[in-house]
């Protein structure tokens, strides 16, 4: 699930309120410059050289991006952490708490579950496969997971854009309007298995058995499968597990020491925010703390654990070029379908006054968690922030639209409204 989605509620057949993604609204982009296709192609591994030294956070007097964090607490969330990079420097700050009952802030440093912004990070590495030759974006995917039985129409862009009409694991929408529950990703089904494990192929073979939603490459839906499959190619292209080619080809050569592919993993590494989810158990409303959660359900869609720093730093080598080939970037920043949706990425257009188009991939685990992460077309100006839930009984996609344009306007547009 992305966080810059708007959201519903709807009714399953079990009478279950179930929180669902909703087709995202169309936004105005501009076109890229063509001088992204131009220059040298850049290696389709980083190297240790070229990793950008973060700098320490200078703490500088910057009441605006403090208030704007603060707005997210005011809107109910129980906290939030948040880090600026841009012209000024470094800003790092913080609201809310760090545990229900308790008044200590969230640590600026602390790591949490990013969720959907996971998908950059794949979308990634399988970019840097076409790179080497070893993956073909228009190549059935079928040509690499041949055992899946997939539709040979379906290529490997089909899955970055979320054109592939597969039905997405964690639940979808049938041709009717109603909603058909997947593997569970909300309520109380949810809470009591929060532990499970599942593999790739489980999840992958799952949305295999359902019919698809529609032919491919002939409309746009938001699905986990994609990029559950995209793991599975990246694993049986490379024939390394999907952790290791993360760590060998991004993690380590940023050093991004405090980026976990957790796998199986429940708990939360070092110093880290708690995280709620709040649902309905026979008619009474619980709310129940999520730090621990087996996120295996989102294999390579939303199962990252990382900080604040860590995604500055690979969101701003990604827009950098040192990454990917400047070709390649140009294509993952190419908006298609109603949803302006590139390849991992979400491109957005804030208007002539806020400098035009950003990037972002924002996302939100089942619960408890939300993750933020934008970025100038060159890297040179991020935004990257984690917000916890706490037991306000809030609509967490309504709080975070009202919450969302003050930060925006603060960061990116120099504290004027976009447009």
């Amino acid at each position: 699930m992305n966080l810059g989605a708007m959201t519903k509620t709807t009714r399953g057949t079990d009478n279950n309120r179930v929180r669902m993604p909703r087709v995202f609204r169309r936004v105005a982009v501009t076109t890229l410059a063509a001088a992204l296709l131009a220059g040298a192609a850049a290696p389709g591994v980083a190297t240790a050289d070229s990793r950008p030294v973060p700098k320490a956070a200078t703490g500088q007097d910057r009441p605006e991006l403090q208030k704007a964090v603060q707005t997210w607490v005011d809107a109910g969330f129980a906290g939030m952490q948040m880090r600026v990079h841009d012209q000024q420097g470094d800003w790092v700050g913080s609201a809310g708490v760090r545990k229900l009952g308790q008044t200590a802030k969230p640590p600026t440093n602390g790591r949490f579950w990013i969720g959907s912004t996971t998908k950059t990070f794949t979308a990634t590495v399988v970019l840097q496969l076409v790179a080497e030759g070893k993956v073909g974006l228009d190549a059935p995917v079928a040509n690499y997971l041949p055992k899946l039985g997939l539709d040979r129409r379906i290529t490997v862009r089909m899955l970055l854009q979320h054109t592939s009409g597969l039905f997405n694991y964690t639940g979808d929408f049938n041709d009717d309007g109603t909603w058909e529950l997947g593997i569970p990703a909300a309520g109380k089904d949810w809470v009591d298995n929060r532990f499970r494990s599942y593999t790739p192929e489980q999840l992958a073979r799952l949305a295999l058995s359902k019919p698809p939603r529609f032919e491919p490459g002939t409309d746009q839906r938001y699905a986990n499968t994609n990029y559950t499959l995209a793991l599975l190619l990246i694993e049986k292209v490379t024939g390394h597990s999907y952790a290791d080619e993360m760590q060998r080809r991004i993690l380590r050569p940023l050093r991004m020491r405090d980026t976990v592919v957790p796998g199986n993993r429940t708990n939360l590494p070092g110093p880290h925010a708690h995280g709620y989810y709040r649902y309905q158990d026979a008619g009474e409303w619980k709310v129940v703390d999520v730090a621990r959660q087996n996120l295996s359900l989102l294999a390579g869609a939303g199962d990252m654990i990382s900080t604040t720093q860590d995604l500055q730093t690979f969101i701003s080598a990604l827009m950098g070029g040192k990454l990917l080939p400047a070709p390649l970037l140009a294509e993952m920043r190419k908006p298609v379908g109603p949803y302006g949706y590139g390849f991992g990425l979400w491109v957005q257009d804030l208007g002539p006054s806020c400098g035009g188009t950003i990037y972002q991939h924002n996302g939100s685990p089942p619960g408890g968690y939300g993750a933020l992460m934008y970025s100038t077309a060159d890297g040179s100006k991020t935004l990257t922030a984690s917000i916890t839930m706490g037991d306000a009984a809030i609509d967490p996609a309504s709080a975070y639209q009202k919450a969302l344009p003050e930060l925006l306007k603060q960061v990116f547009c120099d504290g004027q409204a976009a447009g």
